[in-house]
C-alpha cells in the first residue's frame, strides 16, 4: 500500500534552500528536471499532535548527539538556536529547520 513519505516544503528562494540540503546537509538527490532537485532524506517519523489554535507543521532533523550536530553545522556557518530539554528529548529550532534528539524509543526499527 503505502510505500514511502514526500515531503515538501515552501521556500521564497529555492534555490538557496536546495544548495542548503545538497551542500551544507550532503543529502542525495536526483533532478526531476529543469534543476528541480528531489532529495532522499534520513528514515523518519510521524508525530500528530492536539492544537486548539492555527494549524501548522514543523520538520525536524532528528540526531543522536544535538551538541556534536550543531558544532558540525557551526562549522559549516549554520545557526541554531539554544538547546531546550523536555522529558521526551532534546530540541532546537524555533525557526525553520529544527534538531531533535530523542529519548523515548523511535518507531524506526532498530534505533534506540
Amino acid at each position: 500500500m503505502i510505500i514511502r513519505a514526500h515531503t515538501i516544503i515552501y521556500s521564497k528562494n529555492p534555490e538557496k534552500d536546495r544548495a542548503f540540503f545538497r551542500d551544507v546537509l550532503g543529502f542525495d538527490s536526483v533532478d526531476a528536471g529543469n534543476g528541480w532537485l528531489i532529495f532522499a532524506l534520513p528514515p523518519g517519523e510521524l508525530a500528530v499532535h492536539p492544537t486548539d489554535g492555527e494549524v501548522s507543521h514543523e520538520l525536524y532533523f532528528m540526531c543522536d548527539d544535538i551538541t556534536k550536530t550543531m558544532k558540525e553545522l557551526k562549522d559549516k556557518k549554520v545557526k541554531c538556536s539554544v538547546i531546550t530539554q523536555a522529558g521526551w528529548g532534546s530540541i532546537t529550532g524555533g525557526g525553520k529547520l529544527g534538531l531533535y534528539e530523542p529519548r523515548h524509543e523511535m518507531a524506526i526499527k532498530g534505533k534506540k
